[in-house]
C-alpha cells in the first residue's frame, strides 16, 4: 500500500469526521488553560516487566504531563452543561441556568469534561457553547476495543459575564458510528463555580451578529478570540504538509503551506497570528502515537488572541462594525477552517462615551515563498514572514491613554518525500512575537510574547508494508510583563512531544503487530513558580510519570 492511499482514506475520515466545523490583560486570561486527560495529577506506573511485547486490546487512559487546573479551597457549586451521546452530526441542545446558591461573581470557574468510548473509532472535533459564546473547542482519542475515558479541564473564568445569565447550550463532536466504526461518544459537561473574593474578569463577553460587532460605547479594551483550526476536511487538516500546485503530492494548496490567520475591521487590517499546528489523535498517518498521550493542545484548543484595544475609538460609536476572520494561503473557494469569534470588552465604568481614535496601521509586506526542487526526493523550502502595528488612543475616565500592539510572523520549513509518498519528512518552525505597550497617566505597561511552534517528523513505508513515524512536536511560549520599564511578572513555558511508532498497513488490527515509545514534557517556570512534569509510555504502557518541580 503506498502512502497516496493512505493519505486519501484519512482525508475521507477527517471531512466526515469535521463537516460540523464551518469554516487581564488577555494572556493572564488563558495562562492556567491547560487539558487534563487523567482524573488525577498523577497517574499509575507500570513496571518494566508489565510492558506488552506490543499493543494488545487494550492501554491506559489517555494522560498529559500539562498541569491541571488550580482549584480554590472556596465553597463551590456545580452545575451540568450537557450530558449526551454523539452517533451522528445531531447536537445535543439544552439550557443552562447560573447556580444558586454561590452568588453571580465568582473567583474561579472551571469547565470539566469527561468522556468514554470503546470499539473502533476515528478520533472526532467538537465544540461546547453557552449563549453563542464558544468556550471550549477539542478532539477525541481514538478507543481501545476495551474502551477508554478521559476528561479535559480549562479555566474559564473570564467568561463569568455569560454564565450570569441563562441560555441556550448547544454542543456537537460529529461522529458516524456503523457496523465498523463501532464507539459511540459519551461525554458530560459541568462548571464549577467557586465563591470568595471575585476574579478580575471582563465587563462583557460578546460574540458576532451576521459578522458584525457592537461595542458598548465606554470600551476601554478589547481582546477579540478566534478558536482557529484547519479542521474542514481534506488537506487543510494538515495544512503544514500542503505543497505549490507544481509540485508531484496528495495535497496541493495554491502558493504552499504558509497560514496565517487575520481579523479585519470594516476592512482595515487589524491583527495577524501564526495558526498553531494542531495534531489530532490519528494525526501522521499512526494512531498508535496518540493512543495515551496526545500532542499538545489537541483536547483543549487555545484560542488566539488579539488585542484590538487601537481599534476601539472607532468601535464605541454604537454602531455595528463589519469583523472578519480569514486565512491567508488557502486556495480561493476553499472550506476548511473554523474560526469562531468571542470579544471580551473591559468598560470604563466613570464615563458613557470613551471617545478616541486609531493613530497608525502599518503593515509589512507579506512574504509567502515555497519553491519546488524535484530529484529522486522532492523537496519544498518555505519561508513566511509578516509584520503589523497598531496604535490609538482613548481618553479615558483617569486620562488619556495609547495602546500600540505590533506583531511580528515568521515560518521556516522543509518538506522532503520520495516517489510514491513512501517516505515523508517535515521539519518546520513558527515564530510570533507580540509587544503591547499601554501609555497613560501612570507609568507605561508593556507585555512581551514570544511564541514558538516546532515540527519535526518523518513517515516511512517499508517494503514489508511497516509504517513508521518519528516526530517530535513542540509548544513555546515566553511572557513578560514591565511597568515603567521595568519587569515585573514572567514565564515561561516548555510543552515537548516525541513519539516512534511502527504498525504494519492493510491487515486487521490485531495483525498490525505496533510498537510505540512517545513521551511528553511540560515545563512552565516564572515569577509564579515553577511545574515540569514528564510521561513515557511504551506499547500503551505508562512506564514512567516523573515530576521534578
Amino acid at each position: 500500500m503506498s502512502r497516496p492511499v493512505i493519505m486519501s482514506m484519512l482525508a475521507g475520515v477527517i471531512l466526515v469526521a469535521s463537516a460540523l466545523l464551518g469554516a487581564g490583560p488577555a494572556p493572564a486570561a488563558t495562562a492556567s488553560v491547560a487539558a487534563r486527560a487523567s482524573a488525577a495529577s498523577t497517574a499509575s506506573v507500570a513496571r518494566s516487566s508489565d510492558v506488552p511485547a506490543e499493543f494488545g486490546s487494550d492501554w491506559h487512559d489517555p494522560v498529559t504531563a500539562a498541569p491541571p487546573v488550580a482549584r480554590p479551597s472556596a465553597p463551590s457549586c456545580e452545575v451540568t452543561l450537557a450530558e449526551a451521546q454523539f452517533r451522528d452530526f445531531t447536537p445535543y441542545t439544552g439550557t443552562y441556568t447560573p447556580p444558586s446558591g454561590c452568588g453571580d461573581r465568582w473567583s474561579e470557574v472551571v469547565l470539566r469534561l469527561e468522556g468514554k468510548v470503546k470499539g473502533r473509532q476515528f478520533d472526532r472535533l467538537g465544540y461546547l457553547h453557552v449563549g453563542g459564546v464558544e468556550i471550549l473547542r477539542t478532539s477525541t482519542p481514538e478507543p481501545s476495543p476495551d474502551g477508554i475515558e478521559w476528561s479535559v479541564e480549562t479555566d474559564v473564568t473570564r467568561y463569568s459575564d455569560t454564565f450570569r445569565r441563562s441560555h441556550d447550550v448547544e454542543m456537537l463532536i460529529g461522529n458516524v458510528v456503523d457496523d465498523t466504526y463501532t464507539g459511540v461518544l459519551e461525554v458530560k459537561a459541568t462548571l464549577t463555580f467557586y465563591t470568595g473574593r471575585p476574579a478580575v474578569t471582563p465587563d462583557r463577553v460578546l460574540t458576532l451578529k451576521d459578522g458584525t460587532l457592537t461595542t458598548p460605547r465606554n470600551t476601554e479594551r478589547v481582546i477579540a478570540e478566534v478558536y482557529a483550526t484547519g479542521s474542514g476536511g481534506g488537506c487543510e487538516e494538515v495544512w503544514y504538509l500542503t505543497v505549490p500546485d507544481a509540485a508531484p503530492y496528495s495535497c496541493k494548496a495554491g502558493n504552499g503551506p504558509y497560514r496565517e490567520v487575520r481579523i479585519e475591521v470594516d476592512g482595515r487590517l487589524a491583527g495577524i497570528a501564526e495558526p498553531f499546528p494542531n495534531v489530532w489523535t490519528g494525526g501522521w498517518s499512526n494512531p498508535f502515537l496518540w493512543y495515551v498521550i496526545p500532542g499538545p493542545r489537541a483536547f483543549a484548543v487555545k484560542p488566539i488572541e488579539y488585542d484590538l484595544t487601537p481599534f476601539a475609538g472607532l468601535l464605541n460609536d454604537g454602531r455595528p462594525h463589519r469583523i472578519d476572520v480569514s486565512v491567508v494561503g488557502v486556495p480561493e473557494g476553499q472550506p476548511g477552517w473554523s474560526l469562531p469569534v468571542n470579544v471580551l470588552v473591559r468598560q470604563d465604568a466613570r464615563r458613557g462615551h470613551v471617545s478616541g481614535a486609531l493613530l497608525r496601521a502599518e503593515a509589512g509586506d507579506l512574504t509567502d515563498s515555497s519553491t519546488y526542487t524535484p530529484g529522486s526526493e522532492h523537496r519544498v523550502d518555505t519561508v513566511g514572514r509578516h509584520r503589523l502595528t497598531v496604535a490609538g488612543y482613548l481618553d479615558t475616565s483617569h486620562g488619556r491613554v495609547v495602546t500600540t500592539v505590533s506583531r511580528t510572523l515568521a515560518n521556516n520549513s522543509t518538506h522532503r518525500w520520495t516517489e510514491g509518498e513512501n517516505t515523508d519528512g517535515l521539519e518546520a518552525t513558527w515564530t510570533d512575537d507580540e509587544v503591547v505597550t499601554a501609555d497613560g497617566r501612570g507609568p507605561a505597561t508593556t507585555t512581551r510574547t514570544r511564541r514558538a511552534y516546532t515540527m519535526d517528523g518523518t513517515t516511512t513505508l517499508g517494503a514489508d508494508d511497516r509504517l513508521r513515524t518519528v516526530l517530535t512536536l513542540g509548544d513555546r511560549a515566553a511572557v513578560t510583563e514591565e511597568s515603567g520599564g521595568r519587569p515585573t511578572t514572567w514565564s515561561r513555558l516548555d510543552d515537548t512531544y516525541t513519539g516512534d511508532a511502527t504498525y504494519t498497513v492493510g491487515v486487521p488490527r490485531d495483525q498490525r503487530h505496533a510498537v510505540a515509545t512517545t513521551s511528553e514534557r511540560y515545563r512552565r517556570q516564572g515569577s509564579a513558580g515553577c511545574y515540569d512534569r514528564s510521561l513515557v509510555t511504551v506499547q500503551g504502557t505508562l512506564t514512567q510519570d516523573r515530576a521534578r518541580c
